[in-house]
């Protein structure tokens, strides 16, 4: 019996649009985000797909591409958990910024290395391994032992905490999570054994 875990990036944001550095700052979703959203949902509602558990972050942005998911998918009075562990990678000094002005204030060189280095947080922020210190924990101890049961979890989150994910589950390497992209509103499929063990990758 496999388990089926569903990980969804939330729609564009309104600081997505306005190239600014989100990170635990709360914009909402722009149109096209709200319609990418509606797009994830009826994708799954047309595979046929019916989790039993929902999951996502503290940040209005995720949370509303999930409630959009389960109103095109017809879900109703469902238990969503909320929590910080998924939340996207704190940007600190960054988050608010134009990613331009970044460069300008910080030199292109140095603003790459905050966004694509595994290890290197910027100023007040994140690394993406810090971010995978708080998010795979939570997934161990609260999701797998779900997925191990047979269940089927949907998590709707973040760039970030969503490839702090895919890296364990799929045994990516630093390089090889960080030339991952994760596109928005594009549902990725892991179908999970009783062992905790990766048995399939599906993109629908």
């Amino acid at each position: 019996m496999t388990g089926t875990l569903i990980l969804v990036r939330h729609g564009q944001s309104e600081w997505n649009l306005k190239n600014l550095f989100t990170g635990w700052r709360d914009p909402d979703l722009t149109e096209l985000g709200i319609e990418e959203a509606r797009a994830t949902g009826k994708a799954l509602k047309a595979a046929g797909i019916a989790p039993d558990l929902y999951y996502t972050s503290a940040l209005r942005r995720a949370q509303h591409t999930l409630d959009l998911m389960l109103e095109e998918m017809e879900v109703l009075n469902v238990t969503i958990t909320r929590n910080i562990a998924l939340n996207e990678r704190d940007y600190g000094d960054l988050a608010g910024l134009n990613k331009d002005d970044a460069r300008a204030k910080w030199g292109e060189e140095q603003v790459h290395i905050w966004r694509r280095s595994f290890d290197v947080p910027p100023p007040g922020g994140e690394s993406l391994k810090d971010t995978a210190a708080r998010t795979l924990p939570y997934y161990e101890a609260e999701i797998l032992p779900r997925l191990k049961q047979g269940k089927t979890v949907l998590i709707a989150a973040h760039g970030n905490s969503l490839r702090a994910l895919v890296m364990a589950i799929e045994g990516l390497t630093p390089d090889e999570i960080l030339a991952r992209e994760i596109a928005t509103g594009e549902p990725t499929l892991y179908r999970i054994g009783p062992d905790g063990k990766l048995v399939e990758r599906v993109i629908l």
